[in-house]
């Protein structure tokens, strides 16, 4: 099977897992954690400097501040404050990334309140449509999030994910579930060109869902991100799919 398709292959990294060197080079977006769950100027600076070595888009990666749970402990946040979360990291990233500064994409526990809130969505979208127009945001496939943000007039990239499983309505499966992270290369290679090439993925009860994205992620504080990225793309090249940033 073959496809005229090109999707995005993006990665979460900037987050202490040291995994940037090998991951950088196999990816077209590169998410960089902005300070809030993880990251400091300096991460921010080697991030931003790596991923312009390897022509790589750049993009701000805010969470809620809460580093002991690495972001992903959800927390209460009003409207305006979650607003005011994105904009003052993406103030800091900005900073260092200039006019390389490519894309958006929320972290963890942010990431689905946000993306599911239609009023922290809208709060949101509409703070990045005033002071960020020229931002891609990433955003999850069908999410509140992605919808309003159209509306507002962002350029938004669906996001999906190549190593995490879903439900039977196409959300993904919470983290407390023991096969919602899928850890083997080729497992989650077989994923990704489901969704590239057709626009489906099977999910964890193993009926077929529809799930059409624009990119798709490798987390990068997984065991083997770059083995999971190179299988990926070996995956890729079979099937014909090319790999290209959105927007870019």
């Amino acid at each position: 099977m073959t496809s005229p398709r090109t999707i995005d292959l993006n990665c979460d990294l900037g987050e202490g897992a040291g995994h940037e060197a090998a991951v950088m080079p196999l990816i077209s977006s590169a998410n960089i954690a902005s300070g809030g769950h993880a990251g400091d100027r300096q991460s921010m600076l080697e991030g931003v400097m790596l991923a312009r070595a390897h022509g790589v888009a750049i993009g701000c990666h805010p969470g809620h501040a809460d580093p002991a749970h690495f972001g992903r402990r959800p927390l209460p946040i009003s409207p305006t404050a979650a607003a005011d979360l994105v904009t003052s990291q993406l103030d800091r990233f900005a900073a260092i990334a200039g006019a390389d500064l490519h894309h958006v994409k929320l972290h963890g526990a942010l990431y689905h309140q946000v993306g599911n809130d239609r009023a922290l969505a809208a709060a949101v979208s509409r703070r990045l449509a005033t002071d960020w127009p020229h931002l891609v945001l990433f955003a999850a496939a069908g999410s509140r999030l992605a919808g309003i943000a159209r509306e507002e007039g962002l350029r938004v990239a669906a996001e999906a994910f190549a190593d995490r499983r879903y439900d039977a309505r196409g959300r993904l499966l919470p983290r407390s579930e023991a096969t919602a992270v899928i850890d083997r290369p080729e497992t989650a290679a077989t994923q990704a060109v489901a969704i590239a090439s057709t626009g489906r993925v099977v999910s964890a009860a193993g009926a077929a869902v529809s799930l059409t994205a624009d990119t798709l992620c490798i987390h990068g504080d997984g065991d083997d991100p770059a083995g999971c990225l190179r299988a990926i793309r070996a995956a890729f090249a079979a099937n014909g799919i090319a790999v290209g940033p959105p927007f870019y």
